[in-house]
């Protein structure tokens, strides 16, 4: 590609700027020759009335050119993209100053929904990598879950997580959260930042940010963040910043991660939440058994019918729901029930909650998920996450968008997946010693591999993937059921029983109701590939030891 098409392409960004970026046409030369200049260019082109539709369509030429020319090389592709977008963008007070005037005139709703356009528009959240992810949904014993194998974050370890939180903070910016990203244009394992724009928000007199997640793991996926870099904590103060949030945003729930690690997030070392427009599997469960505590008039109390422990609260009355959540979180906090294995503290703080706030037409619902990370000998990984066996489709900390129904696969399982699949059609003849070498990356799954041909066989092509994606859906139940404090069976129900009556909750008549979900609905984000549904679902093994032989 030669200058005169350079200068086209940077013809075709400004036009794209001024259709869907605000740029000012006072600012055109100025743009232009700041992009003539990046990329070397001396002479510019004639402006065009074109509008690509897409911004990758601009970026990626102009990104192989630089490379050609030796401005960037491979590694530096995004750092370079971003900074390009952030020369025809606004600054971030001009966003505040337009999120602020859609707000006044539009009302909230609609200035989230622009907001969220423009992060699309600028290539913050990146759109056309949403649209590579593989997305299926299927319904399992408790509930529907939704599973997306996502292409554009790498997996983590818990024990990574762990160490990072240890660690002392002196990096800029401290985190991939801090207020100082706004503009950063970044470093080796560490994305640019140049197009990342957030709007102030008070949270409990607190300055906080909000902004939109680059990788939309849902509709409208957005994050509240502290203004402060400091850990992530849980108390009094943090319920009620959630009930402000949904106050300022009610279209969307907000969630946070529990304070700990195995049963936290990935990043421990910033105040955070999360939130939405996601109607996620888990808002749709009614409760199975209903509670009323007298200290808490008007609000109601339920057990519900999910695969791990959760407690449904709602009410029209926001002081008495903020008392009520602070009362079973500090029970929770300091509850032991050894008969089924729960010790809320040893040589440190096991017990915690992943809460999750909403409103539904007029009232407030919380859900409070019951968590507990302690480890043991036989799981070294964490008592309620999921086991080894397991760790070949999920071995990250099960965070606040897992545990609602709504799973994020690691995007390598993109390819093990054909290769699995593979093995059970008969185009790759099962070898126990290859697959048992740890350099083949089929390696994690040899027992899976094994395990569903003894059961059925050589299959089809059709029937191979069939059998892989029902493998999973199984996986991703039981993975919700380790992390169950209280597990589904009757000693479990019972034990959640005895913890409801000793924290003074008493049966309430009632029949089971299921919770509206259908208010916080928004705009789907773009496209993802979609996988239809698997009737038939393979079971998942138990613990296992050596692959079984195949004859």
């Amino acid at each position: 590609m030669n200058n005169y098409d350079i200068a086209d392409k940077i013809e075709l960004l400004i036009s794209y700027a001024k259709m869907y970026l605000m740029l000012q046409d006072t600012d055109e030369w100025y743009v232009r020759n700041r992009l003539m200049e990046t990329l070397k260019i001396s002479q510019p082109s004639y402006p065009t009335q074109d509008v690509a539709k897409l911004i990758d369509d601009i970026l990626h030429p102009l990104s192989l050119y630089a490379i050609s020319e030796g401005i960037i090389d491979e590694a530096q592709i995004d750092q370079f993209e971003t900074k390009l977008i952030d020369f025809v963008m606004p600054a971030p007070s001009v966003i505040i100053e337009c999120f602020d005037r859609k707000c006044l005139n539009e009302g909230m709703r609609q200035a989230t929904t622009w907001f969220y356009d423009f992060c699309c528009k600028c290539n913050y959240i990146k759109t056309e990598d949403i649209k590579k992810n593989i997305v299926w949904s299927f319904t399992g014993s408790n509930g529907d879950i939704v599973v997306t194998v996502n292409l554009s974050k790498p997996e983590k370890d818990n024990r990574e997580v762990a160490a990072a939180r240890a660690l002392p903070q002196l990096q800029y910016p401290k985190c991939m959260l801090c207020t100082s990203n706004v503009g950063f244009m970044g470093r080796p394992c560490y994305p640019s930042k140049y197009n990342l724009r957030t709007i102030p928000i008070f949270l409990g007199d607190e300055l906080w940010h909000f902004q939109f997640s680059p990788y939309s793991y849902y509709e409208q996926h957005c994050i509240a963040l502290s203004d402060e870099h400091k850990p992530m904590t849980l108390n009094s103060a943090s319920f009620e910043k959630m009930l402000e949030f949904v106050s300022l945003f009610p279209h969307y729930f907000i969630g946070s991660n529990a304070p700990l690690p195995i049963v936290g997030g990935s990043i421990l070392t910033h105040e955070h939440f999360q939130g939405g427009g996601k109607v996620h599997p888990m808002f749709k469960r009614p409760v199975y058994k209903q509670y009323k505590h007298t200290d808490f008039a008007g609000v109601k109390f339920g057990l519900l019918d999910w695969y791990n422990s959760v407690i449904r609260l709602k009410s029209k009355n926001k002081e008495a729901l903020l008392a009520a959540v602070n009362y079973i979180h500090e029970k929770w906090c300091a509850y032991s029930d050894e008969s089924v294995g729960i010790l809320s503290k040893t040589t440190e703080q096991h017990n915690t909650i992943t809460p999750i706030i909403r409103m539904e037409r007029g009232e407030i619902f919380a859900e409070l998920i019951l968590r507990n990370n302690r480890t043991d000998s036989d799981h070294p990984f964490g008592i309620y996450h999921p086991t080894e066996d397991l760790h070949n489709i999920k071995k990250e900390g099960i965070g606040v968008i897992e545990v609602m129904g709504t799973f994020i696969l690691p995007g390598r399982l993109a390819s093990e997946f054909h290769g699995i699949a593979n093995y059970l059609n008969g185009k790759k003849p099962f070898n126990e010693k290859e697959l048992s070498n740890p350099e083949n990356p089929l390696f994690k799954h040899r027992f899976m591999i094994a395990e569903l041909l003894i059961r059925n066989g050589i299959v089809t092509e059709d029937k191979a993937s069939t059998l892989v994606t029902a493998y999973i859906n199984k996986v991703c139940e039981q993975i919700l059921e380790c992390t169950a404090v209280f597990k589904k069976d009757a000693k479990g129900k019972n034990a959640f029983d005895i913890f409801m009556n000793t924290l003074g909750f008493l049966p309430s008549d009632g029949s089971s109701e299921v919770a509206p979900a259908d208010t916080c609905k928004t705009e789907s984000p773009a496209p993802q590939t979609e996988v239809k549904p698997v009737a038939d679902a393979t079971p998942a093994p138990k613990k296992r030891g050596r692959p079984p032989k195949i004859k």
